[in-house]
Order: structure tokens, then sequence, then C-alpha cells
């Protein structure tokens, strides 16, 4: 079933979640510089602290060693040795498909981002050019975008700037703002900018969760993910821009019930970020986690407190909620309440993966949705529209998807 024909429930009220008046979120802004570095919209980690249920600080990583502190410390395994295969060995051809993936060359040991799946969505062509030439910068739409969403997460975020020495520190703090956000979650009902990490489809995946609400009553509920989206006019999105949406929420769902379902695959988690589970953490990083509660000397600790969390948690709600904002004025164009279609969300998650894996050609735009081409950046190295067939009128609202 397709997500944009399915019907939709009533529009969730307040009345059914509870929302406080003050949830907190941790923002790292070194992350960003890495991920900007690869070419690939990418979202930021957090990193949340708590010195009771109630409170949660946020923190912004200081890398003592720059951006290396986040690489490689070394050959890890036989594939970052760069294994040499002979000329006439049956496996040279599969072999140089793998390392020559995008996955491979720009994702490797650092996972898929959920926006970059919802971004080969809208156009596999233009994640290609993205990848190959560096990322455009930001529309002035887009930074208004990007402003608003920091805004919001000031409303619940209390920043605490911390030191780190190693990987291992990163994903710590990484997996630190999960434990302690759930954690306000089941105290008081929501919580924002939830970092989510989780194996999907053989594919190790990273996001960030806007919002997730709670009910009233846990026992009678699951928790609500909410995604954001702001409007340049005050025009509702059109059919592609809101499917892109519905995807990117069901995979936020997808991942999030893997975590609370299935046993976390530790020991496949370490290998493929090159991790050493028995690496102490820095000195910032353990007192921070025993102010939040955690007993945590080693990396492997918090993996340890990051599983008992997920055991905690319900599944998340089948309906899922998408909220269109104006950005002139905040106001609340349309909330969209769908149903979360599990067939057509791992369909559309393999089909990207394609693209990814090196698995199949990177594909333009339907005819239908050739307007988006007005707003692509690599419009003119394009060959999708250097046909003199090719058509860009149809209506498209004057939006793009990320936002």
């Amino acid at each position: 079933m397709n997500p944009s024909t399915s019907s939709s429930p009533s529009p969730t009220t307040e009345s059914d979640h509870i929302i406080p008046k003050i949830p907190v979120e941790i923002i790292s802004d070194e992350e960003m510089v890495l991920i900007d570095a690869a070419f690939a919209a990418y979202e930021t980690p957090l990193a949340r602290l708590s010195t009771s249920p109630r409170s949660i600080r946020s923190i912004t990583l200081l890398s003592k060693r720059g951006l290396s502190a986040c690489g490689h410390k070394g050959p890890s395994d036989i594939e970052d040795c760069g294994r040499v295969i002979r000329s006439d060995s049956p496996q040279k051809n599969k072999r140089s498909k793998g390392l020559d993936s995008f996955l491979n060359r720009f994702r490797r040991a650092r996972g898929l981002a959920v926006t970059d799946l919802t971004a080969t969505e809208w156009c596999q062509k233009q994640m290609e050019f993205t990848l190959l030439m560096g990322r455009p910068e930001k529309s002035k739409a887009m930074k208004i975008g990007s402003a608003r969403h920091a805004e919001l997460e000031e409303e619940v975020i209390r920043r605490v700037k911390v030191n780190v020495e190693s990987a291992e520190d990163i994903m710590a703090i990484k997996l630190m703002n999960f434990i302690m956000g759930t954690n306000q979650l089941l105290f008081d009902g929501l919580t924002r900018e939830l970092p989510l990490l989780a194996c999907v489809e053989g594919v190790w995946m990273v996001g960030i969760i806007d919002e997730i609400r709670m009910p009233l009553s846990v026992a009678q509920g699951s928790p609500l993910l909410v995604d954001t989206k702001t409007r340049v006019r005050p025009t509702l999105p059109s059919e592609p821009q809101r499917r892109n949406g519905k995807f990117q929420l069901m995979c936020y769902k997808y991942m999030w019930d893997n975590l609370v379902t299935q046993k976390f695959p530790s020991t496949r988690f370490f290998d493929f970020f090159s991790l050493n589970p028995n690496k102490i953490l820095s000195p910032d990083i353990r007192d921070s986690a025993s102010k939040s509660g955690l007993s945590s000397e080693t990396l492997s600790d918090v993996v340890r407190c990051f599983e008992n969390s997920c055991c905690l948690l319900p599944q998340a709600d089948e309906h899922l909620l998408l909220r269109y904002e104006l950005q002139e004025d905040r106001s609340l164009l349309e909330e969209d309440n769908f149903v979360y279609d599990s067939e057509w969300v791992k369909m559309q998650i393999k089909l990207q993966l394609g693209f990814w894996l090196g698995l199949s050609e990177p594909s333009y735009v339907p005819d239908e949705e050739r307007w988006k081409c007005r707003y692509c950046a690599f419009s003119s190295k394009c060959q999708a529209i250097s046909s003199p067939d090719a058509s860009t009128k149809q209506h498209d609202n004057g939006e793009t998807p990320c936002q």
C-alpha cells in the first residue's frame, strides 16, 4: 500500500499526549563538520546527560585532536588494509564493485543517514552529483528551516561542552543521548532530537527524530513519532513532498521498532564502526555519565546501558505525524496523521539501498516529477533536462523536500 493513498486517522490532539514545559537535548558541531566534508546531508548527533530523570543537559563536542580524533586509529580489519586481489581472481569484479559503491566510499564506518535515503528517494541522480561534486550551499529557505529546528531544540536543551579524545568518546555520547532522551520520554512524556542507531536490512543507519510524544498512560499507548517541516509559501505540499516526508518518518519507526524488539548486534556494531569496546572513556565523559546515573568506564559499559534502555521501550505507534509550518509566522498549515506501511517502507529502503550498494545505476526522476529539476543546483549538468523533450512545467508549490 502506498502511504500517499492510505487513509488518515483523525489528527492527534494535545490532550492525547503530555507536553511538558521543558524537555531537553544536545548537539555536536564537530560531527557536522565531518559529515559536511563527506558531501552528505547528514544529521547532527546529540548528547543528553542528566542529573535527574527530568533534567537533561546538552553537550557540544570539542575534540582535543581535531578531526583526526574521529577517524580510524589504524587498520582494524582486512578491508581497512586495502586487500590486494589478483587480476585473475574470480572475486575481483565483485570485490571492486563493493569497494566502489557509494556506501563504501562515502559512508564507511559512519553509517547511512535516514536523510541520505530520503534525498536518494527524491532524486538518485541529484544524490550522485552531491556525493561526487559536493553539496551545494544551502538556500535561504533551507537556512530558515534549519533555524526553526534549532529554535525548537533550544526550548528543550541546555548545552554543556565536554572534551572528547577518541571515536569511542563520540559514540558514547550518541548512545547516552538516546538513553537520556528515552528516560525523558518515559518520565515527562516528550523528548526531541532523539538520535537513533540501528542495523536495517544489513546496513547500519543513523538518524535524529524531531519529536516523540508519549500518551498520558504509557500502559495504554505507544510513542508517537513527529516530524516538523517548514514551508516557504502558505500552500500544502505536493504529493512527492508528502511521500518523501512519510518515508522519513517510516524509516524512523522501522529503526525504533528494530531497536526495541531485536537484540542489538554489539559485535557487528564495534566491528563496523571500528571501535574498541574496552576503550576507557575520557574523564569528561565518565564524569558526565556518573552524574547522569550511568556507571560507565568503557564504551562497552555504555552499550550495555543502551541495550537495557531499549528493552524498556514499547514499539512506536502505528500512526505517525507530519506537521507543516509556514516559515514566515510559524503558523500551522496542516497536520498529516498517517498510518505506517511496513511493506512499502521496506520496499523503498531496498530500492534506495540499490543505489548506495552499487546494485543499480542512479535513476532520474520520472517525467511527472521533472519540476524538481528547477530547484536542483546540478540541473545544467544533468541529462534529464538536457533533452529537447524534457519538461519541468508541472506545478510543485515551490518547495524542496528537506526544509
